[in-house]
């Protein structure tokens, strides 16, 4: 069964749905639901506030945006894709995608499909999302509906990795089921699907894609940590040891974002619901978790040994979102350094060339300010690899005093940047 046979609905409009329903809305019309109005306000006027698709390509496409659930009626084969984070003690909130499939349940009709896209632990979709479903439509799943699992890979700012370009990985309750979904995907995703053999396998493999490097990515900051004692530049010592061909390429950083960041606590959970310990996995997740807090202690013990005042210092941070050159800003974790320093009574002062200045108010209470209101510092914090920083690296190190300190979280700075008695500190 091809695209040309169902009709499309996409639920929730954020970084991966509204990719999504782009690339349907291409070959014919879908409709594209969220609960945010205005959200629907901006997709209907042609702007994206994430980035990640253009004015262009918005109007190119045919969908109907709308915040009424009952246009979702007309829908046979319908995406949720709405966001799974987690709550303040690390645990899944399934919330937003409970919600979201009460309000499919509620216009459900017979033969219609719902694929889910959002990230959940194994076991999520016939367990936590299939019952609300069927409570509201008094329906029953397997004879009057079916659902599938399809896990998201969109990758926030990638120009070349995009939905059409990434294999898509689909999975159904039955075969039959399978083979629909694969079809209807195949239409528009240009690299082909892969048929996961259960819902559950193609649940875990989304999971483990990311932890897998946040354990490679902690196993890097664990280095940088016992180098910066050991007294090597890290960077130096990746670079040597990557001339071995089958040495694998990560780097230590601030892991944040809705995947990396948060998927590993929906497996962990999981795994201890069943009486598992992940040991491996837990401890990744502490090491990236803290390396805020390591990065503010380097900067306090490289401003005592240069004898520069700390209470009341001012700190100069570039960078706030989550990764480079997008306006990402969920969980970042740029937030929990400015925390940090805070902490120790310093004047934090942040820009970013990219963010929203009222998303990063509402999330974080933090004002940032324009480059042209960079004032003196004594230290410069290159946080986010933004293409605006790498290209001007010299003219924003010359707000740093004679005396200041450089800290190089993303591996921007050389030796060359610096002038005088100023200091470079890289992770």
């Amino acid at each position: 069964m091809k695209l040309m046979d169902r009709n499309v609905g996409v639920v929730g409009l954020g970084y991966v749905g509204l990719p999504v329903a782009v690339a349907f809305g291409r070959h014919s019309q879908v409709i594209g639901y969220d609960v945010s109005e205005s959200r629907i306000g901006e997709l209907r006027r042609g702007y994206d506030r994430t980035g990640e698709v253009s004015r262009t390509a918005l109007s190119d496409t045919d969908i109907l945006f709308t915040t009424d659930e009952g246009v979702l009626g007309s829908a046979d084969f319908i995406i949720i894709s709405v966001g799974t984070p987690i709550n303040e003690h690390n645990q899944p909130d399934l919330g937003p995608l409970l919600d979201a499939s009460a309000a499919v349940g509620r216009v459900l009709r017979k033969g219609t499909i719902v694929v889910y896209e959002s990230t959940v632990f194994p076991g999520a979709t016939e367990e936590e999302c299939l019952p609300v479903l069927e409570a509201h439509s008094g329906l029953i799943s397997g004879k009057d509906f079916f659902i599938g699992y399809s896990p998201e890979r969109i990758n926030p700012g990638d120009r070349v990795n995009t939905f059409e370009n990434i294999l898509k990985v689909v999975s159904g309750e039955t075969e039959e089921v399978m083979t629909i979904i694969a079809d209807v995907y195949s239409t528009v995703v240009k690299a082909g699907v892969y048929k996961a053999p259960s819902i559950k396998v193609a649940e875990s493999a989304k999971l483990i894609e990311n932890i897998q490097r946040d354990v490679n990515i902690a196993l890097m900051n664990e280095l940088a940590i016992i180098l910066d004692r050991v007294g090597v530049d890290t960077k130096d010592v990746l670079e040597t040891a990557g001339t071995k061909w089958n040495f694998l390429k990560f780097y230590p950083g601030l892991v944040g974002g809705h995947c990396i960041g948060v998927d590993p606590y929906y497996l962990t959970y999981k795994a201890e619901e069943l009486g598992t310990y992940p040991e491996l996995v837990l401890a990744s997740r502490r090491i990236n978790d803290g390396m805020a807090k390591h990065i503010a202690l380097a900067i306090l013990e490289q401003m005592i040994n240069k004898g520069l005042h700390i209470r009341g210092a001012t700190i100069n941070i570039l960078g706030l979102t989550f990764k480079e050159n997008t306006p990402d800003l969920r969980n970042t974790k740029v937030a929990d350094l400015i925390e940090e320093l805070e902490r120790f009574g310093m004047n934090i002062v942040v820009n970013d060339p990219v963010a929203d200045k009222d998303e990063a108010k509402r999330l974080y209470d933090v004002d940032l300010i324009d480059k042209e209101w960079l004032t003196e510092t004594d230290v410069m914090i290159f946080a986010v690899a933004h293409d605006e920083y790498r290209k001007n690296i010299t003219e924003y190190m010359n707000f740093l005093g004679d005396n200041g300190i450089a800290v190089d979280i993303k591996g921007m700075i050389t030796e060359e940047h610096l002038a005088g008695y100023q200091t470079l500190w890289r992770l």
